[in-house]
């Protein structure tokens, strides 16, 4: 009995991975065995840092916050507790907008809650 191929569908996944792989340097974008490692370890990276930009834009956000809120007198902490406590509920990256753009509305915003 004659071997069978699959040649379509082994070009398309081929031809997937290469279009995966397009702008990386030398062997990686043509090589398919090459270009299939470095488009999953892309994938990896790519997965695990959609994780870690939340992580670095929250770390930014009370860093901002920290800044403006030590410039009218209180501590990172304590402004959020008395924020806690009120009834203001504005998310650290709305504050952060406030204290980066708008000095003078966030400077309202500390008044409010003291």
């Amino acid at each position: 009995m004659p071997k069978s191929s699959n040649n379509v569908a082994a070009h398309a996944r081929r031809k997937r991975i290469l279009q995966l792989a397009k702008g990386y340097f030398t062997t990686r974008s043509t090589v398919f065995t090459v270009a299939k490692n470095a488009v999953e370890k892309g994938l990896v990276y790519a997965y695990r840092d959609r994780k870690a930009k939340k992580r670095h834009f929250r770390n930014l956000w009370i860093a901002r916050i920290n800044a403006a809120a030590r410039q009218e007198g209180l501590s990172y902490s304590k402004l959020m507790g008395k924020l806690n406590g009120s009834s203001i509920e504005l998310n650290r990256k709305v504050l952060a907008d406030l204290a980066m753009n708008h000095p003078e509305s966030f400077r309202k915003v500390v008044q409010s809650v003291l």
